[in-house]
Parts: C-alpha cells; structure tokens; sequence
C-alpha cells in the first residue's frame, strides 16, 4: 500500500495509485478528472450513470461499474484509497465495505488541499459552514474580499468545486470554501491532510440531515471540525452557544483568535450591533475603548439583508473579511453594492397589500425559523423531505405569527401532526397535486384565498426538495411563476405596485 502521507503536492507521486471514486455527480467528476490527470489508476463507482457521464469517465481514462454489485470489481480493482462524494452516507455498504479492509476515505476537500500548489503559491482558505446562511456569507466575503483587491473565488459547496479551482490557472490569493456537513464529515482533524484554513465560521448549529449522520452529535462533531488548525481567527455565534463550544473544543495554530458575532454590542474582539449600526470591535487597536462602524442595518435594507438573520450573515462576513486583511474602507464600500441571489428571502410580488415571498433556500428548520420571525403575520408554504428532523418546535414556536399553512411535500404527515398538536388553531390546507407543474399553481392558489392585506405569503418549506422538484431554486421559480400567473401576469404585479 502507498504511504499517503506522502501525498501532499500535485508533485507528488501520485502515478498508479488505485483509487476509487464514489458518485458520478459535479465532485466525482470533479475528481475522477483530477486523479486520471494525477496519473491514477481509477475506478469510478456509482449508482447511475447517464450517457454523457459515462462518456467523460471514458476520456478521462478511468473505468465504471454501477454500484449495485460493485463489491467484485473492487475487489480486482484492489483500491488503496477511496475518494466519496458528498451523497455517500457514512453507512453506505460500500463505504462499510472499504472501512472494513482498512482502506483510508478522503473527500473531495481533502484531496483538493493536499493539491492546492499546482499553480503557483497555494491560496489561503476561508471555510464556512453552519445550518442556515452558508451561501450568503460565502458570496458576502468573496465580494469583500474582491474590493479590497484580492484575487478571490467563492467555492466548494457553492458553485465551482474545489478541485476544478485549484486545477485552474488562475492564481488565487483566497478561496471562501463553503463546506457541507458531509463534506466536513470525510475531513481529517489532524495528519497530512488536515485543513490548516486562515479563518473559519459556524454561523449556527439546529438539527439537519440526521437521517444522514445518524445522531445529534454525530452532526455537531462533524460540523465543528470547520475550526480545527485555524490560523487568524475562529468566528463563532455568540447567540450559539454550540458553535461557542466548537471554538473552545478546538485546537488551533497558535495565535489564532475567537472573534465573536451578535445583534447585540459588542465586546472587545466582537462584532456587533448598537443602535442599528454594525461595528468592528475586533480588528483594531484600541479595541477595549473604540469601534470601527461598518455599515448601518437602515442600509443593509436597500440589498435585502435587514433581517435578523442576514446580519448576523454580514457580521460573520465582516469578520473573516477583515481577518484576511480587509481595510474597513473597502468594507463598508463593498457591503453598499452587494445584492443576494434568488430564493432567498426574495420579494416575488407585492399585490393587494400582500407580499409574496420566496426563500425556497429554507431547506431545514432553522432556515425557515429566520424566515418566519422576519414577518408578523405569515401563510406559509411548507414541506418537502423533513431528511428525520423535528419541526414540532417550529410549528409551536411561530404559531401565534400564522394566519395559515399550505402544506406540500412527501413528508407532510409530520407536518400535518405538529399543526394538530402544536397550532390546532391556524387553518391548514393540502395541496393534492403530485404533479412538479401544478404543486406550486395549487399552493399558490390556496394561499391566495387565505390571506389578507398585510400578510406576507412565504414559501418558507423548512425542508427539501427533491420530492417533487430539481432542486430549492427548481421549486423557488415554480412559486415564483405560479405567483405571477395567479395575479394576472407582470403587468397586475406592476399595477398593483403603484
């Protein structure tokens, strides 16, 4: 066997090293194109396999085998290292299978560090993960970061993989890697493939994708290896208490610093909020005495970002900003020109005094618990795939703020039983359709009909959504159109406006 320790270049010798690679979508292609051009010796494994993908695994020089009775050509393969894609359980049998013969599992963020020095000086890394607010804060920082000067891409989780980024040959100084808990599940804490990132955030911590993990705690250790080996800063929630934990739990490099978050003042190597202006008491000098302001929330409103939730999206941004060497100036310049993208708390319509909102990106209940407390008195679209978690205590919790709900989605027998145990007193209403093309034409017309001026229709699922649509943004622009349709095309929209 290789000793893979030793693997820590794109110089390296990498050449015949048996590899499997496990899964066939963006990070299996993404790997499997990287390793082949390493020199491996490639053995890609999935659980289907379109025409065209095949075809490129073909030109890549690597072999397929479907996972259903994939264990034989494993066996010949006789593979020295697996590569998993983020949608492999930890308890897949093939996964079982490679663990049971010792056979080390790196994911895609590993491999893309030990080969992060192909094109010139490696990058830094910002890592970014938590429940609710990855996306926002990651495009926020890489558009921090831009105005400052810096050479900079938003990756991992979002967008570009981070393979294809450090294979590019463009020359990064920073890269925002946004990083999923079953991404952070397959990375070493320690050894010759651990993370050594510049700065690091869980923004918060709520239970998800426990059908995945297995356990609450099982989720949370996986999530807390974002701050392992920091060098600057380690930003955490100080409303979290979770994510205070992780930071304390942690070992980092020495000098690395907590830097706190919160709506509330801040202390010294916190940012904060006082009297709707967010401040830097972290990242000065006199920081037991003074702040430096950074924007105001009547400002933030104008891009969307005044709720609660989105700012402590932009403190957390601020902050690793500013730990990578931001100047306060091209912060507060760069934070008037950013723009969220769609689906998330996005303002749809505004028709008859109600408002129609899309935040189909409220894929867990944490997410659509932000959503619900930026509004007081809410339809609410709901449901999808609940991936085993609770949402009796989101339904208890937001109940008074409800006129109704309009339930979608596979799940829906949980749903349906917390609004019985929980709200027993807000109208709920199904949506029969099974049909992608006329769930969201059926949840818009139901809506339609129980709100009144002054509520806010939110398509809020606190679920996913590969039940009945793609993807959240597949499901977002369904509402979005229905919502169009239902109020007589844009030119009703646009009447109604003024």
């Amino acid at each position: 066997m290789r000793d893979l320790d030793e693997l820590t270049s794109w110089r390296a010798e990498w050449s015949g090293l048996r590899v499997a690679v496990l899964g066939l979508g963006a990070t299996g292609l993404s790997a499997t194109d990287t390793l082949a051009e390493l020199g491996a010796d490639v053995l890609v494994v999935a659980a289907e396999a379109s025409a065209e993908r095949a075809a490129i695994v073909e030109v890549a020089g690597a072999r397929l085998v479907l996972d259903a009775g994939a264990e034989s050509s494993l066996e010949k393969h006789d593979p020295e290292l697996f590569v998993v894609s983020p949608g492999y359980s930890p308890d897949h049998r093939l996964i079982v299978w490679a663990q049971d013969r010792g056979i080390p599992i790196w994911g895609d963020i590993e491999l893309a560090w030990r080969l992060r020095d192909k094109v010139g000086e490696p990058a830094e890394w910002i890592v970014v993960t938590g429940t609710n607010g990855k996306t926002t804060t990651v495009q926020l920082t890489e558009h921090l970061l831009r105005g400052a000067g810096l050479r900079v891409a938003a990756v991992g989780n979002i967008g570009i993989p981070v393979l294809d980024a450090v294979r590019r040959p463009d020359v990064f100084d920073v890269l925002v890697v946004e990083l999923s808990s079953f991404q952070l599940k397959w990375l070493a804490r320690a050894g010759s493939g651990s993370l050594h990132p510049l700065a690091s955030v869980c923004l918060n911590l709520a239970d998800d994708h426990l059908d995945w993990h297995g356990s609450v705690t099982a989720y949370r250790e996986a999530k807390a290896t974002v701050y392992w080996n920091t060098k600057v800063a380690c930003v955490y929630n100080k409303a979290d208490r979770a994510t205070v934990s992780m930071v304390e739990d942690a070992e980092v490099q020495e000098g690395a610093r907590a830097i706190g978050f919160g709506l509330d003042a801040p202390g010294p190597s916190d940012f904060g909020v006082v009297d709707g202006i967010l401040l830097d008491r972290a990242f000065l000098e006199d920081r037991e005495r003074a702040a430096l302001e950074l924007t105001t929330v009547a400002e933030l409103s104008d891009a969307g970002l005044a709720s609660p939730h989105n700012v402590s999206n932009v403190l957390a941004a601020c902050a690793l900003a500013r730990a990578a060497g931001a100047p306060i100036a091209s912060v507060r310049a760069s934070l008037a020109s950013f723009r969220l993208d769609g689906h998330r708390t996005e303002t749809v319509a505004f028709a008859s005094e109600i408002l129609w909102v899309n935040d189909s990106k409220a894929t867990n209940p944490h997410a659509a618990e932000a959503a619900l407390r930026s509004y007081d008195s809410v339809v609410w679209v709901v449901g999808g795939l609940l991936k085993g978690v609770d949402i009796n205590a989101l339904v208890k919790g937001n109940a008074k703020r409800l006129r109704a709900a309009v339930v979608i989605g596979r799940d829906r027998d949980a749903v349906l039983s917390a609004f019985a145990r929980h709200a027993p007193q807000v109208a709920v209403l199904e949506v029969s359709a099974s049909q992608t093309d006329q769930v969201m034409l059926e949840a818009v017309r139901l809506a339609g009909g129980v709100a009144f001026p002054g509520d806010v229709v939110l398509l809020a699922p606190a679920a996913a959504s590969m039940d009945q649509f793609v993807d959240y943004a597949d499901r977002g622009r369904r509402f979005a159109a229905a919502v169009t349709e239902y109020l007589g095309g844009e030119d009703g929209i646009e009447d109604s406006r003024t």
